[in-house]
């Protein structure tokens, strides 16, 4: 069967890759991966409601199902023969840090003119990117697609797939060098975001005080946010305890007063201000939409609990989002101050020299108390009674039973395979 003969027989059906979440009427696109075999549940789906079963594999032919010559192929072209069919405007977003923050901020400021759809949860990659494009209905006006990557060549891939007309790379910093192998196949790898967009005669829109993004960017066409942005201009008023900065509106300074916390925030809030005022929101739908984000998703969030104040950080980490939000802890006005940093992963023969540089960076902070966790940091400890080293998270949790900081202000940061969260009912 054509691709168009299926997508018309699949449109208006939820599609999904996960047997264990099967509705009536669902459509089921099992894939493949190291350790599962999806075409083996499609027989289950079938009985539990699916309308149809998308397989690559005969052997497991059964009434309702599709066979195609490979389902994830499948799965990224039938993606994009959608978001062909809607034919909305659509926003394609990524950059070492700030991406999720920057995403969600734009689908609230979009959603104050458009009834707009984004990315959900981690659904970033060339699996996830698919399923969102599936998730917009004709009753979607315009689309956010979040994109992640960790090995060179991912970015391009993704925009083949969602083929965005407008584009934001937050910034470019270190992350995942186990996969990428270095730092120029990190900026080869994001700026073909700019690359697609200017093929598409999109337009991209870049911090003015990223000199990076500004050279990448140099011939496309783009606008401009930040100090010295040619759409928008604004500045920080304010970081503690949350980030309030002002916008140069048509009538004059408006300031927006966020639940941000940290100066790196102001980026992101002032890239999905930009894309408010290019689409002709009006300056106080974007104050209101950013006033009223609140972030719940283990990032930048300011939780008070009886004992102390916390700051939790803790969907991920690398270098550079380390970098500038321990130098921004350490600008923060408060009395005893903890630091707990768990390792960061997936840096391969980068990890000990960025480990040994956070270190040096943190014992620059004059800490009461610095709890460093996982194997990367085992050799960063020293003879100072201040700093203690925890193998894993469980131990810094039993430490904690013990002995639980009282009246301190704690900054809590690291890769998402540390699950730092756990610790905050302790502390």
């Amino acid at each position: 069967m054509e691709l168009a003969d299926l997508y018309h027989k699949i449109r208006g059906h939820r599609v999904t890759t996960d047997s264990r979440d099967i509705q009536a009427g669902d459509v089921f696109i099992a894939l493949k991966g190291e350790n599962f075999d999806g075409n083996r549940y499609a027989a289950e789906a079938i009985q539990k409601g699916a309308t149809l079963a998308v397989i690559d594999n005969p052997a497991y032919m059964t009434n309702n199902c599709q066979l195609v010559r490979d389902s994830l192929t499948f799965l990224q072209e039938l993606a994009r023969y959608h978001r062909r069919y809607l034919g909305i405007p659509l926003l394609g977003i990524t950059g070492t840090n700030g991406k999720t923050t920057t995403k969600e901020l734009c689908h609230a400021v979009l959603s104050r003119k458009f009834k707009t759809y984004a990315t959900q949860g981690n659904f970033n990659n060339h699996i996830g990117v698919p399923l969102t494009l599936l998730s917009m209905d004709e009753t979607t006006e315009f689309g956010i697609v979040e994109m992640g990557a960790n090995h060179p060549g991912e970015i391009k891939t993704l925009c083949d797939i969602a083929e965005p007309d407008y584009g934001i790379i937050t910034n470019i910093g270190q992350a995942h060098l186990e996969g990428f192998g270095s730092p120029e196949n990190i900026i080869a790898t994001k700026r073909a975001l700019y690359d697609h967009i200017l093929n598409k005669n999109g337009k991209v829109f870049v911090n003015a005080s990223d000199e990076l993004l500004m050279n990448l960017s140099k011939n496309h066409n783009r606008n401009t946010y930040g100090k010295g942005g040619d759409l928008l201009q604004g500045e920080i008023k304010q970081t503690v305890p949350y980030l309030v900065y002002s916008i140069l509106a048509p009538k004059g300074q408006l300031y927006i007063k966020t639940h941000l916390v940290g100066g790196y925030n102001f980026d992101n809030a002032m890239a999905a201000s930009a894309i408010g005022f290019h689409f002709g929101i009006d300056p106080l739908e974007i104050q209101a939409a950013i006033e009223n984000y609140h972030p719940s998703n283990l990032r930048s969030q300011l939780i008070r609990t009886e004992n102390n104040t916390i700051i939790l950080d803790a969907y991920n980490a690398n270098p550079s989002s380390m970098q500038v939000s321990v130098s921004n802890f350490k600008e923060m006005p408060g009395d005893h101050k903890i630091l707990i940093l768990g390792e960061m992963l997936e840096l391969g023969n980068e990890s000990p020299e960025a480990h040994q540089r956070l270190f040096e960076l943190a014992l620059s902070g004059h800490f009461d108390k610095i709890f460093l966790i996982g194997n990367n940091f085992e050799h960063c400890t020293d003879k100072c009674n201040f700093i203690a080293w925890f193998k894993d998270t469980e131990a810094l949790i039993e430490e904690l039973k013990h002995n639980k900081p009282d009246q301190a202000f704690i900054f809590v940061k690291g890769s998402r395979g540390n699950r730092l969260e756990r610790i905050v009912e302790y502390l």
